[in-house]
């Protein structure tokens, strides 16, 4: 059996997807499988994965272990759910399909997780634009995060270091210890990285850049269809009544609190852009999620501001945000 799998959730990234698997296939290691999980691609990406799959069949790749599944599209988190029913590795980590990894750093992840006996590490990341370009459109700005190389349990990680970096693919686990991914949700990772980490004994760092994020147009953040930023705020609730439901069970509950914030000042603002009319509606929905007061933990200068309207009137800070919109 590999002591990785690395899994890859494919659709419709036919430009993207050799710069992907190659990035994969350049390392200084051979003890893993790719699992490349083509979720009904209407492109080229179903025949690129089955290309790559019979090359190492044949023998022609370095990793002799290429295992491609081709289903119904079912979204990213099904794609991810069944890389994962699949996986063999003693370790798993995520690559989507239209990022890439560095060269030769998968044996430096394997060989600390083995050295220190870990259930997750995570690594740093960059962005980057369809040049290969290496860029940061917040400035840099990542609050919050902790690189710090101190093995700590999944709680004291979740509320000390880990800020609201919630990225799926920042992370080398146990294969034990990884959660499915809910069906057909936006924001999946939010959801998924508390679950994961809660299970975790033994949790650390590397300040390495592993990951290269490419930043494209089509994401959810990107697209300016109203029905998927519908979809994107109805996600979020439901996510916030998960984290909400988590941190009843928890002894420190302030990552989750922190987070819920950082969102419900996210969602506030979409709606008094988008969807103002209906205000009252969508304020219901989260009062009744039992949110308020919102918490300060992990929030900037700036969130800390609207979290302090929105604690004395939700319905002002969205007349307010509505205003300086216009």
């Amino acid at each position: 059996m590999p002591i990785i799998s690395i899994i890859v959730p494919v659709y419709n990234v036919q430009s993207y997807l050799r710069k992907c698997i190659d990035s994969l296939l350049a390392q200084d290691y051979d003890d893993y499988e790719i699992i490349l999980v083509d979720d009904g691609s209407t492109d080229e990406s179903s025949a690129i994965c089955d290309e790559y799959g019979m090359k190492a069949e044949r023998g022609e790749l370095k990793v002799k272990n290429i295992r491609v599944i081709h289903q119904p599209n079912a979204g990213l988190s099904e794609a991810r759910n069944s890389g994962i029913r699949a996986a063999g590795g003693k370790y798993i980590m995520f690559v989507d399909s239209d990022d890439y990894i560095e060269a030769g750093v998968i044996q430096s992840l394997v060989v600390r997780m083995q050295r220190d006996d870990l259930d997750v590490l995570r690594f740093n990341y960059q962005n980057v634009n369809e040049q290969g370009e290496v860029f940061n459109p917040n400035k840099s700005f990542k609050p919050f995060v902790d690189y710090r190389d101190e093995v700590c349990d999944g709680l004291t990680f979740l509320n000390e270091r880990l800020g609201t970096a919630c990225y799926v693919v920042q992370f080398i686990v146990r294969r034990e210890l990884v959660p499915t991914f809910t069906r057909g949700i936006y924001f999946e990772d939010v959801d998924w990285t508390p679950r994961m980490l809660l299970q975790a004994k033994r949790v650390t760092s590397i300040d390495t850049v592993v990951y290269n994020y490419l930043l494209r147009q089509g994401s959810i953040t990107q697209n300016s269809d109203l029905t998927k930023k519908r979809k994107a705020l109805n996600d979020r609730l439901t996510i916030i009544g998960n984290l909400h439901r988590q941190a009843q069970a928890v002894s420190d509950r302030r990552w989750f609190d922190g987070m819920v914030s950082t969102m419900i000042v996210s969602i506030l603002a979409t709606i008094a852009e988008l969807f103002y009319e209906e205000r009252r509606a969508w304020l219901d929905r989260i009062k009744a999620l039992g949110v308020y007061p919102l918490s300060y933990f992990h929030l900037t200068k700036s969130a800390k501001r609207k979290a302090q309207i929105i604690n004395v009137s939700p319905s002002l800070y969205c007349l307010l945000m509505h205003l300086k919109g216009k």
